[in-house]
């Protein structure tokens, strides 16, 4: 690499529900604040669980973040950063991929966690797009709460069949495969 030339580069955190993405998220995230790069992070505005504007962690941790309404925001707002991160990715429009590509052409490290299943076991918005294009791919895995292997998926458990319905333990648990079925039956 040429001093002076900032390598861009995406990275993506998946996983079911309950596994440690947005943990994992914050901790690269603290980690490039550590080292006095320019951090951005942005969440979905419609991820209002834990807080209006920061991005927390089922564990409690936090980092502040800014709530946008479509990806393309992103593009406008992450001016003069090094690291840019993106939480719930699940829950974006389409277009995430083409400006997550787009940040990482500018020379910027894209964090980006999300859910790259829905509760039916099908590959998530543009989750399966980011899995293609990026440098770098963590599946983090939760623990089945029925069997305790390791989990596949994250169970609906609310009668609810749209598609995004933002909740918790009271609406979801993780599990692994042959629950995840013996629950559908």
């Amino acid at each position: 690499m040429f001093k002076g030339h900032k390598q861009g580069r995406i990275e993506v955190i998946c996983g079911s529900m309950f596994s440690g993405k947005t943990e994992e998220l914050i901790r690269r995230l603290r980690r490039a604040q550590f080292a006095k790069q320019k951090v951005e992070i942005f969440k979905p505005e419609i991820d209002v669980r834990y807080d209006d504007l920061k991005v927390v962690s089922h564990g409690g941790q936090e980092i502040m973040s800014t709530p946008v309404t479509n990806s393309s925001n992103i593009l406008l707002l992450a001016t003069d950063v090094d690291v840019v991160g993106i939480d719930e990715a699940q829950f974006f429009d389409n277009e995430l991929p083409n400006v997550c590509n787009a940040l990482a052409n500018r020379g910027i490290r894209v964090i980006v966690a999300g859910l790259d299943m829905d509760f039916l076991g099908k590959p998530f918005g543009p989750m399966p797009g980011l899995l293609a294009i990026a440098e770098d791919v963590l599946k983090v895995q939760a623990i089945c709460l029925e069997c305790g292997e390791l989990a596949y998926v994250s169970y609906r458990t609310k009668a609810e069949e749209k598609l995004v319905l933002l909740g918790e333990t009271d609406s979801y648990k993780p599990l692994c495969r042959n629950c995840y079925n013996e629950n559908l039956k």
